[in-house]
């Protein structure tokens, strides 16, 4: 019988839907060892679903720490989940005004260091149910296991779910989710 730790991490890491590894070299590459050419910010680019994000990285003028060499986690938010967000929210952020409250924002969904499904699974495990990753930003998210997946939780309550996971790229890891988390 298989450990139930390993059987969350291979369904975690099978929920990955998204277009990070849908091309034919990405998919070539996720099934050699090889490591990816293709650094975060080019995986997100190559989404039709994280449009949004890459705006908003270039906006908070990121594009070169999230290219630079990690490795990094990030825990990528969709298109639906900026448009989730209170009407006008991303418009605002994207100001030039506010591009300090926006990197903050963005910097809290990247973790330093390259965290897998199955070390963060672990990482809850080792924690009786939580763990606390610290993110880039400064503050804390707590993660932890729901719904046979895993959530996170943002300092405001907000909760986000983990969809895909372990999409590897040059420098780091992305795990793409459902919520904007804030800081």
């Amino acid at each position: 019988m298989k450990h139930p730790r390993f059987i969350l991490a291979v369904s975690l890491a099978l929920l990955a839907p998204t277009a990070f590894a849908a091309t034919p070299a990405a998919t070539a590459a996720a099934a050699s060892t090889a490591r990816p050419s293709t650094d975060i910010v080019g995986g997100a680019m190559a989404s039709p679903d994280h449009g949004t994000l890459v705006a908003a990285v270039k906006a908070a003028g990121l594009v070169d720490t999230l290219k630079g060499k990690g490795p990094f986690t990030v825990f990528a938010p969709t298109n639906a989940a900026f448009d989730a967000l209170p009407a006008g929210t991303v418009e605002t952020l994207l100001e030039p005004a506010n591009k300090a409250k926006l990197a903050s924002v963005l910097t809290y969904h990247v973790v330093a260091g390259s965290v897998d499904a199955a070390t963060l699974v672990g990482q809850i495990e080792a924690g009786g149910g939580s763990a606390t990753l610290t993110t880039v930003q400064g503050e804390a998210l707590t993660a932890r296991l729901a719904n046979g997946g895993v959530a996170l939780t943002d300092a405001q309550g907000n909760t986000a779910r983990v969809t895909a996971t372990d999409l590897r790229q040059s420098n780091g890891v992305i795990h793409v989710i459902d919520t904007v988390l804030m800081p």
